[in-house]
């Protein structure tokens, strides 16, 4: 019996050790990773949410973005001449005023292999010659094509004989909060120099709710503008053009003209000329006022319509006064930056489906986009448009202008709606006659304006 015992004994031990040897040095190991597809429960053990990549930056590779960005953007140089003083001596002498170059510095991005390149407007502004830096030190003479200073874009062209390295458009739309990009320029006259950071924002806008901005935190500082936004791609996504600072430098807000603005903007010059700017032809109210905060307007979620422009494609889809935009084709609107941001990017004769909110129901209304009717007058900012058949049928005029918005500072005085016939006795042809005369007004003088009312009586205001 105990002969048996130490053989059943052995046997174990010897069964353990084959299959111990097996497991060690024979069987290959599998490894079950568990995510959220297999059904398995993951529990945060702080406040803060864990990336699903652990530690995400070091898991970025910005190389290739890099390598492929720095040699599409390059340097551009601006000289502008400005009169000089002038001295007592070319007073009584008659001698003329010295003149003076002044240079500014930007940067640029190639978008074709033909030469053609992005800029900022104000890189390139009151230049009489520009000159760009490749990023292999080889500089030419830039042409300017076009420009628009209302999106700050500008078209320039070089002839260098060879087809040049050059950066391809994104779709700005696609970028996402969080996500990393690349900002590549030339800072303080640096050569190509490149910064990294995340989308902080989009949809800003800066001064003016019109105009739609990228906000990162890639470091951008005085050389940068003009200069290229990446995502990890490579895709331009963004031409950078502010930063956001009491000292002029960077201090971590910067801001970009979106990829789907800038080539709308880059595509209209090259093919008319000019920038083709579409509106829907509303107007949200005045944020902060004492009537939008009164009214609860401020804490609307979506763009509330106070005013629909007549001769436009909202007042032809019959939007109203009250109507609250919800989404324009899929873009979600919390905004009105986010409306005319993607508005920025049509044309005029393009269409868009609307989602509006009108009495609680949620309701889709397709809008054909026009070009603008108005312009806005200097000085006093009113807006105006030239007369249609109808407005000369009820004012009994074919000349002068129609005020369709008013700035808070003239909202006591009754004028929308009015017909300008004459300012400071100079009689009013049409708009741009009228920006011509509001143009000449003084901020510290009277000025006179006679105007029609709806039964086609003349009335004059005197403004000081």
């Amino acid at each position: 019996m105990k002969k048996i015992g130490s053989l059943l004994l052995v046997a174990v031990f010897a069964g353990a050790i084959t299959l111990g040897a097996y497991k060690l040095f024979i069987e290959e190991t599998n490894y079950a990773i568990i995510t959220n597809e297999n059904g398995a429960s993951i529990v945060n053990t702080s406040l803060t949410p864990s990336s699903a990549k652990g530690s995400g930056i070091n898991e970025v590779d910005f190389t290739t973005a890099a390598e492929t960005t720095v040699n599409a953007v390059v340097h551009v140089k601006n000289v502008s001449i400005s009169k000089g003083p002038t001295s007592i001596m070319e007073f009584f002498y008659g001698h003329e005023g010295g003149q003076k170059s002044q240079v500014g510095t930007g940067s640029g991005v190639i978008i074709s292999s033909d030469g053609y390149i992005v800029t900022n407007n104000h890189v390139i502004k009151n230049a009489t010659q520009l000159r760009v830096t490749l990023n292999n030190n080889k500089s030419y003479e830039a042409e300017l094509i076009g420009t628009d200073p209302n999106s700050d874009i500008a078209l320039l062209k070089i002839d260098a004989k060879r087809q040049l390295p050059y950066l391809a458009f994104g779709n700005s739309d696609n970028v996402r909060l969080g996500e990393w990009v690349l900002a590549v320029g030339n800072p303080f006259n640096l050569t190509s120099t490149v910064t990294a950071g995340i989308v902080s924002a989009k949809a800003r806008a800066l001064m003016r709710n019109d105009k739609s901005f990228i906000q990162t935190d890639a470091a951008v500082n005085p050389g940068n503008s003009g200069g290229a936004l990446v995502n990890t791609n490579g895709d331009l996504i963004g031409i950078n053009t502010a930063i956001s600072s009491q000292t002029g430098s960077y201090v971590g807000y910067s801001f970009a003209v979106p990829s789907n603005i800038a080539k709308k903007v880059i595509d209209d010059i090259m093919e008319y000329g000019n920038v083709q700017k579409a509106i829907i032809g509303i107007s949200p109210p005045i944020m902060n006022s004492p009537y939008a905060i009164e009214n609860g307007l401020n804490e609307i979620e979506g763009v509330y319509i106070d005013n629909v422009r007549e001769d436009s494609g909202a007042a032809d889809a019959e939007l109203r006064e009250g109507d609250i935009i919800k989404k324009v084709d899929d873009i979600k609107v919390q905004r009105f930056v986010d409306l005319t941001g993607y508005i920025s990017t049509k044309r005029p004769g393009d269409s868009v489906e609307l989602d509006i909110e009108r009495d609680g129901e949620i309701m889709t209304v397709p809008i054909r986009l026009k070009k603008s009717q108005t312009i806005t007058l200097p000085t006093m900012m009113l807006e105006v448009k030239d007369l249609n058949e109808k407005d000369q049928k009820r004012f009994k005029t074919k000349k002068g202008v129609k005020i369709v918005r008013v700035p808070p500072a003239y909202t006591d005085y009754g004028l929308r709606g009015k017909v300008i016939v004459e300012v400071d006795g100079n009689k009013v042809e049409d708009k741009e006659d009228a920006k011509r005369l509001f143009g000449r007004i003084s901020r510290y003088g009277k000025t006179s304006i006679t105007m029609l009312n709806d039964k086609g009586e003349r009335e004059r205001l005197i403004f000081q």
